[in-house]
Formats: C-alpha cells, sequence, structure tokens
C-alpha cells in the first residue's frame, strides 16, 4: 500500500475523533462524498458486507488497496472483472479481528450502491459500511464477530443507529453478501438490541430469552 497507515490508538484515549474511530487502523479513501443531509441523527443504518481479494483469500491487503485505488488490476485475473471499480467502506474487519477504516463515518462512502431499505432508497446517503473479511456464504471467525459487536457498539454511541441490515437486504438481487454463513442470531445476542432493529429475514428462530 503506498498510502500511510495510522496506527490504531489504546484504549486509554477517546473514542472518536470527529468521524473516525480512534482504534482503527486508519488509510483515507479518495472514494466518497458529502452527506445529502447532515448532522448524527440522519445516519441509522448500519450494513455488514463481505469481501476478499482475490476471492476466498485472506490477509492479501487487496482490499485496502481496492478502496484506496492502489489495487493493481494486473496482478490477478480476477481484477480484471472488477478493473477501474472506485468503491470504499467506513470500516474493514479482518480475519484476526483487525479494525480499519477509510472514510469517516460523517461522510458518504460508497458501498452500498443501488439499494432501499426502511422505506429510503440509496442507503449510502444515511448508513455505515462494514466489510468483514470473507466469503459469501462461507462462515466467519470469532474475532470478527467480537470486534463487529464492539464496532457497532460504539458506533450507537454517536449515531442514532436504528437499523442493522446485510447488503444483501439492502439490494436483494444484485447482492448476497454476507450470506448465509453470518450468523444474525449470534450477532442478535452479542449486542441484545431490540430485533426491531434487524431485518425480518434473520429473525427466524428468535432466542427464548426474548
Amino acid at each position: 500500500m503506498t498510502r500511510s497507515v495510522e496506527a490504531a490508538q489504546d484504549d486509554s484515549g477517546p473514542l472518536w475523533d470527529g468521524g473516525w474511530h480512534q482504534r482503527a487502523h486508519r488509510i483515507p479513501s479518495p472514494n466518497y462524498g458529502e452527506r445529502p443531509v447532515q448532522g448524527a441523527q440522519a445516519i441509522d443504518l448500519i450494513v455488514v458486507h463481505s469481501i476478499s481479494l482475490p476471492p476466498g483469500e485472506y490477509g492479501t491487503g487487496k482490499v485496502q488497496q481496492l478502496f484506496t485505488n492502489n489495487l493493481d488490476w494486473d496482478a490477478h485475473p480476477y481484477f480484471q472483472s472488477i478493473r477501474g471499480l472506485a468503491v470504499s467502506s467506513h470500516f474493514f474487519i479482518e480475519r484476526t479481528g483487525q479494525l480499519w477504516q477509510f472514510v469517516s463515518c460523517d461522510q458518504r462512502a460508497w458501498h452500498a450502491g443501488q439499494s432501499a431499505y426502511r422505506g429510503r432508497s440509496q442507503c449510502n446517503d444515511d448508513s455505515i459500511g462494514i466489510e468483514l473479511e470473507g466469503l459469501e456464504g462461507l462462515e466467519f471467525e470469532a474475532a470478527q464477530y467480537q470486534m463487529l459487536t464492539q464496532l457497532c457498539r460504539d458506533i450507537e454511541q454517536r449515531y442514532a443507529i436504528e437499523h442493522i441490515a446485510g447488503h444483501e437486504h439492502i439490494a436483494p438481487g444484485r447482492k448476497q453478501d454476507p450470506g448465509p454463513g453470518f450468523d444474525w442470531r449470534r450477532l442478535q445476542d452479542a449486542l441484545r438490541w431490540p430485533l426491531r432493529r434487524f431485518p425480518a429475514a434473520t429473525l427466524a428462530d428468535p432466542p427464548s430469552t426474548r
């Protein structure tokens, strides 16, 4: 990666620096824009994605390169199919649980594409995107669930989160991530958020303690 990486802060410092999470490794992406409506109250959705580059290969650093426009398109045959793609997410959680941030949560990252949820379209406008390193349909690591849970709680401290959904729920038929390998019940149990915040499709066989 050619961009400088700011090391994550220790746990004794403040949690947020504006829209930047202080415990994430920061690599600013050029792929972002202003949100059409400003203020923490306007950001009420977390979108969970999955990604790996090349697909099914982990720890390559290629996701970070993609989100910062530094990916060598000729380095792997698969990259030809996404050549020139300019995308970003706010956060990326590696298989180890390592947390990266590319775009301030106060800004509009380019993660959702054409989408609609809770009666609104263009989910990039008022959501925060979290990418998990993985392949749709396969399982994720315990360290990722742990980091995702803590990150969601931290985001809720600053933003008025009322919904959390997968890319597959906001762009059905077009996207399938994070896919059936993602354990929504595990996340629901860990967060202890009201079940109304989760997509209806994830609420089958809800925990008996609810």
